[in-house]
């Protein structure tokens, strides 16, 4: 599309609705839809009755729409999102540019989580909540059935401290961060502590410790959980990540972004996958061997949990890490070993390498924690990155995640059923 010229007595480059229909291959009416879905601003010249419009505006939504239909639906392409934040690529990922375990292992979660928010490294940073926003989460919290999962707290934590926010929709980058800064440990001081384990100051991984087990936190278990989290604070478009960006791009407040990313994270498949590795894990360290519990597994045509990733064809770069970490761990040997076993037992039917669900699962095992701590673990360090997309959608145009639907029914009109 050429730039248009200025029109005589339109000042400013300002088109008409004509002219920005014709630059835009759209019909009038059209225009008035991009202008009623904040796409395109109008405005009214004095002493007429027509909307003009931006010549450079219009110029930017053309652009926008062609690179758009290239890939639309029935082009043959996947949906794609433009990111700065992560990229995986041949067994490695990376935050911003930089490896992301090399970032994770040398710096803490939430040094990782302002990288991932804003690009600088700010050593030695640390979050916290304030009282009143904790004490609301904590009794709304309280209130849930003993069989609430760790995600239905977390969830129901995002919401009261929502609700006792009334900045919540301002989307300017600078109240998201500061948001963000004070949601996160809200959701760790929201959970149930463990017996003797009410902490609420230090960094991060030191309070979800006591969220998790009562056990006595020892140096080597503290760097695996502070390391977990910051290896888990994103993973590219993962389904919860996309849920969080669909609604950011609706302008939902980053609270209802993270509560979408925690309804999605609950699935099976998902953020609940290190649970169903570590009630495994439990079995052949109860039965002494993997055998039995594989043949279960592939008796009942089960994908066995913590085995293979769809992303790594070879090893999951973050369950290296925390095996690595681990050896280092008290007590954690027979999990270890364990998790071994599983590996080698189940190469004989599909060679596959342990993924992150399984090395979380080693470390729950080992100290103590209940098989749903793994995922409490994922969504908290994942809250993080679903808030670094949240930022990144909040400077795209509003409602671009909407994709066509195709319709497959019987061709209409239909008489009305009796």
């Amino acid at each position: 599309m050429r730039d248009h010229e200025p029109a005589p007595g339109r000042p400013g480059g300002r088109l008409t609705t004509k002219e920005t229909a014709e630059a835009l291959g759209v019909k009038p009416e059209t225009v008035y839809a991009y202008v009623s879905r904040g796409l395109l601003s109008s405005r009214r010249e004095p002493g007429g009755r027509a909307s003009t419009f931006e010549a450079k505006e219009v110029e930017a939504l053309a652009r926008r729409n062609r690179r758009e239909a290239a890939g639309s639906p029935g082009s043959g392409t996947d949906l794609s999102v433009r990111t700065h934040i992560t990229l995986i690529d041949e067994d490695r990922y990376f935050f911003r540019g930089v490896d992301a375990v090399e970032l994770s292992t040398r710096h803490s979660y939430e040094e990782v989580a302002e990288w991932l928010w804003t690009g600088r490294l700010i050593p030695g940073v640390t979050f916290s909540a304030p009282g009143a926003t904790v004490e609301v989460a904590r009794r709304a919290v309280d209130a849930l059935s003993e069989h609430a999962s760790p995600v239905d707290r977390l969830r129901v934590a995002a919401i009261a401290a929502a609700a006792e926010d009334p900045l919540r929709f301002d989307l300017s980058e600078e109240a998201v961060l500061n948001t963000a800064r004070l949601l996160i440990p809200t959701l760790v001081a929201a959970l149930p502590p463990a017996p003797h384990g009410d902490r609420d100051d230090g960094p991060l991984a030191h309070r979800l410790w006591g969220r998790l087990t009562g056990r006595p936190a020892d140096e080597a278990s503290l760097r695996v959980l502070d390391t977990a989290l910051a290896l888990l604070a994103d993973h590219d478009l993962a389904a919860s990540t996309l849920a969080v960006r669909v609604a950011a791009s609706a302008r939902a407040h980053v609270y209802a972004a993270v509560s979408s990313g925690l309804g999605v994270l609950e699935g099976p498949l998902h953020g609940a996958a290190s649970g169903l590795a570590h009630r495994m894990l439990v079995d052949v360290l109860e039965q002494g061997t993997a055998v039995p519990v594989i043949a279960d597994e592939l008796r009942a045509g089960r994908r066995i949990p913590g085995l293979g990733h769809r992303l790594y064809p070879g090893e999951d770069p973050r369950a290296r890490v925390l095996f690595g970490l681990l050896e280092q761990v008290p007590d954690a040997e027979p999990a270890l070993l364990a998790a071994r076993d599983i590996v080698a037992m189940t190469a004989r039917h599909t060679p596959l390498h342990a993924n992150v669900d399984l090395a979380l699962a080693v470390f729950t095992a080992s100290c103590g924690m209940p098989a749903t701590a793994g995922e409490t673990i994922f969504a908290v360090a994942r809250t993080a990155g679903w808030i670094a997309h949240a930022i990144e959608e909040y400077g795209e145009r509003p409602l671009r995640m909407r994709p066509s639907g195709h319709y497959v029914g019987p061709r209409p009109p239909r008489p009305l059923p009796e």
